[in-house]
């Protein structure tokens, strides 16, 4: 069983990257096979909505997009985590997912979520909903710590010691693993929830 992790922050040594170091860790003292990949100092653009990846099954733009989706669609479960900018994620971080998520068109029903933002002060809660709604249109189970998951600090080092905050990673880490592990077991002896087909509904008329 695999996770997937994308670290959205530039530096690969910095703050979010050892929130999802904590992750990772745990994910495999737990039995899940953990990748972290870093995307933040990658020049990533956003969506142009041309759906030329609803013909070919892949973006137009041949960057980190294309090389992470296969990796995705093996993946049983999705980590992402950003630091803060302005309130929000990174602009990277935004257009990967946006991309990411739109052009990809294998299922990603039933695939575990977890969300981590960082900061140093403020804004990790909205970066974090944020984030977490990529999830909640695509079917997938958001796994939990005990608290939201966020760490504070303006270094590693800070980020180590907000232990509360490392403590709740590997909560979540945890639930991760559990969750992946009961999914597949339920499955493989039921197979997934019965789906209907979609239906679009458009109020302007």
């Amino acid at each position: 069983m695999k996770a997937l992790l994308i670290n959205g922050s530039p530096h690969a040594n910095g703050c979010t990257a050892t929130a999802l170091s904590v992750v990772a860790k745990e994910l495999e003292k737990n039995g899940i096979e953990a990748e972290i990949a870093h995307v933040g100092h990658k020049n990533i653009r956003g969506c142009i909505a041309c759906f030329k990846c609803k013909e070919t099954g892949r973006c137009v733009f041949d960057d980190m997009v294309n090389e992470l989706a296969p990796k995705f669609e093996q993946a049983d479960a999705l980590v992402v985590g950003s630091p803060v900018y302005y309130a929000g994620m990174a602009g990277t971080m935004n257009s990967l997912l946006d991309r990411l998520f739109f052009s990809t068109p294998f299922g990603k029903r039933m695939k575990v979520g977890a969300a981590i933002s960082s900061a140093r002060r403020a804004g990790t809660t909205a970066t974090f909903d944020q984030m977490n709604k990529y999830f909640t249109i695509s079917q997938m189970p958001i796994a939990s710590g005990r608290y939201w998951n966020m760490v504070h600090g303006y270094t590693p080092e800070d980020v180590m010691a907000d232990e509360e905050g490392v403590q709740n990673l590997r909560f979540l880490a945890r639930n991760i693993a559990f969750l992946v592990k009961a999914i597949a077991a339920e499955k493989e002896k039921n197979g997934l929830p019965e789906q209907e087909e979609v239906v679009y509904t458009n109020f302007i008329r």
